[in-house]
């Protein structure tokens, strides 16, 4: 399938402002389940980029500006062919809530996305989790169960502000954005033994009806992904209930979800210049490799 998306991010202010250097991360990396067809930035004012791969392997736009200006526009076109991503085939392994069994090479380099990010003072996300897996009349593998509590038990809600919540706050809110329930599930299967990192990207709905599909759309979405032994980093998205969906477009991956943010960066100005946000994200059947410009 091949898809053109088109995403853009407008900031405005009250007064010209000088703008410090963005980090942009919004262009995929090319891989079995993901091929970039065709890439286009578009900046306003005009900013040099520098293109450098961070720690995790994301391809990352460094954008500089000269001049200031009372608006910022960051405009992403790209034209890509999505493929099937690889269900998890081995169920076997995965029928109680143990830690997996990963080979001492492996445990060398998932040891950071198995170690928990976040406090628990209070033992809310332990509580939870134990109340959950308690149940045996559901799905006896862990992930599966884990993912789905929080799609039936928690309420989806769009918000614009930066940051993502702590489980405690996402567990008492029983609410959270996509990114906030994306984070719940990573640091409770993390606290299992799970090595599991965030990922940030869009989610294509478009023919697909499924009314359990709730996240927004015409914006960036956030879900998991989990090294399940013998399968690899497998997506869940407890947002929506899928596993290694091919409507899940990923863009960044990171241990925390503040590495994976689409754009993140300063500026200068009086105080309260900022005066708004906007995102708008545009996913459509690709024509042809033109559409990008």
């Amino acid at each position: 399938m091949d898809l053109f998306i088109r995403h853009v991010t407008t900031y405005t202010y009250s007064v010209p402002v000088t703008f410090g250097p963005h980090r942009l991360m919004i262009r995929p990396r090319d891989s079995f389940d993901v091929r970039i067809l065709d890439t286009r930035i578009d900046v306003s004012p005009a900013a040099s980029l520098q293109w450098m791969h961070d720690v995790y392997g994301n391809p990352v736009a460094i954008a500089t500006f000269q001049e200031p200006s009372d608006r910022l526009e960051i405009a992403s076109g790209l034209v890509l062919r999505r493929y099937a991503s690889a269900f998890p085939s081995a169920r076997d392994g995965m029928k109680a809530p143990f830690a997996p069994h990963y080979s001492d090479g492996e445990r060398i380099v998932l040891q950071p996305f198995m170690a928990p990010a976040s406090e628990d003072e209070d033992g809310a996300l332990v509580t939870w989790i134990g109340e959950i897996l308690a149940d045996q009349s559901g799905d006896p593998d862990p992930l599966q169960r884990l993912s789905y509590a929080i799609h039936s038990g928690f309420g989806y809600s769009v918000r614009f502000e930066e940051g993502t919540l702590a489980p405690g706050q996402t567990i008492a809110a029983r609410a959270g954005s996509c990114r906030d329930l994306a984070w719940l599930f990573i640091e409770a299967v993390r606290r299992l033994g799970y090595a599991a990192r965030f990922v940030s990207g869009y989610l294509h709905n478009q023919g697909n009806d499924d009314p359990a599909n709730r996240a927004a759309v015409g914006l960036t979405h956030a879900w998991a992904e989990v090294f399940v032994p013998g399968d690899g980093w497998v997506e869940f998205d407890p947002t929506n209930a899928l596993v290694a969906d091919p409507h899940l477009i990923r863009i960044a991956v990171a241990r925390v979800p503040g590495d994976a943010s689409p754009v993140a960066g300063s500026f200068t100005g009086p105080f309260g210049a900022q005066l708004g946000l906007a995102v708008g994200v545009d996913i459509s059947r690709a024509v042809s490799h033109a559409d990008v410009a």
